[in-house]
């Protein structure tokens, strides 16, 4: 017979972002779900390390060296600490080309402990500088993982392509759905987004939500409410100073509980979505009721069910995003039957309860 499940003693490392890292983000939710799941299913979990291991350049060969000291110093530090008791294993969240974990597998070696990752990737056309050597210690990471837990299919392919044989597992990405469970009361015409804003793939969503936006129908009644701050809200609101006036509310940043009750009041979510993993906050709107219009790109397809719990555009169409947006208001039947189907299909494969139960298993075979 096999062995009963035991309870893990868990070193957590996220090396992008801490869980209680001061910026606000989807990689820092996400360390945070990842935290409250592995307790959610009976382990101990200990963050380890609040080291930020990121080098944004390709040329900071100085901060590359810093960067390797620090880690150096954490691991001597680490040591000491598990010097009477060591946990059982290692947890990795997000290691890749810009932010390798330094720390894990040098302490795993030492103290014959299996590691796991969740969410690492590998892209070749990132060997760039001192990104190839950071990113060959990301692989050999994942080729010496006990396993590797995959957000979405993309990230499991290029891990498999670049290190065929290695352990891999799909794990969709989930929400702790409690907080968005009231039932909703969806305001006519209210579209809603929340976002952060920030230069690169936030920016330009933003720039092409407002370009999708202008082109809406005079005669649509619509208003936008917008959920995020950041270093580029001035170049955001200019983006969108073009609309008719009182058309957009800016919210700045609110608490998950306040941004609960305003996806519960959504007729729609509306992002881009360019750049996006997979995007939390997709799964926070359907989980509120709220049926989502974005684009087929990036990882927006793992969260969003086309045709079912939202409309995903052609990347990069604008005309077809406001479209989208049109059918979606003008259809009160079809955007109501997305709305039941985008919460059922959130409790059933994206609750923190259910992945607390694979993540369980999964883990229980890695250890042994």
């Amino acid at each position: 017979m096999p062995a009963p499940p035991r309870p893990l003693n868990i070193a957590f490392y996220a090396p992008l972002k801490a869980p209680d890292h001061p910026v606000p983000s989807g990689d820092r939710l996400m360390a945070r779900m990842l935290v409250a799941c592995l307790r959610a299913a009976g382990h101990r979990v200990t963050v380890a390390s609040n080291l930020r291991a990121y080098l944004g350049r390709s040329d900071d060969v100085a901060g590359w060296g810093a960067l390797q000291d620090a880690a150096r110093a954490e691991i001597a530090r680490i040591e000491r600490e598990w010097a009477i008791a060591a946990p059982d294993l290692w947890f990795s969240y997000h290691p890749y080309y810009k932010s390798p974990d330094l720390i894990g597998p040098a302490l795993a070696h030492r103290f014959g402990l299996p590691w796991v990752t969740c969410e690492a990737s590998y892209s070749a056309r990132r060997n760039l500088g001192i990104w190839a050597e950071m990113q060959a210690l990301a692989l050999d990471m994942v080729k010496g993982a006990a396993l590797n837990l995959c957000l979405t299919d993309r990230d499991r392919a290029g891990l498999v392509a670049a290190a065929p044989g290695v352990s891999v597992a799909r794990f969709p990405p989930f929400i702790d759905a409690s907080p968005f469970a009231a039932p909703p009361a969806p305001e006519p015409g209210h579209l809603v987004t929340v976002a952060m804003m920030r230069a690169g793939d936030k920016l330009d969503s933003y720039r092409f939500l407002a370009r999708a936006l202008a082109l809406l129908p005079k005669s649509l009644d619509w208003r936008l409410s917008v959920a995020g701050d950041g270093t580029e809200r001035a170049e955001v609101e200019a983006l969108f100073a073009g609309l008719p006036p009182g058309r957009i509310n800016w919210l700045g940043q609110l608490s998950r509980d306040a941004v609960a009750v305003l996806l519960s009041r959504a007729a729609l979510y509306v992002w881009p979505g360019f750049g996006e993993a997979y995007g939390l906050a997709y799964l926070e709107a359907q989980a509120a009721g709220a049926p989502v219009v974005s684009q087929a790109v990036a990882g927006v397809p793992e969260v969003v069910a086309a045709g079912l719990t939202g409309v995903l555009t052609p990347e990069g169409d604008a005309p077809a995003f406001a479209a989208a947006i049109a059918t979606q208001l003008s259809d009160a039947a079809l955007r109501g039957r997305m709305a039941v189907a985008a919460r059922d299909r959130m409790l059933q494969q994206h609750d923190m309860v259910g992945a607390a139960q694979r993540l369980d298993a999964l883990l229980q075979g890695a250890v042994r």
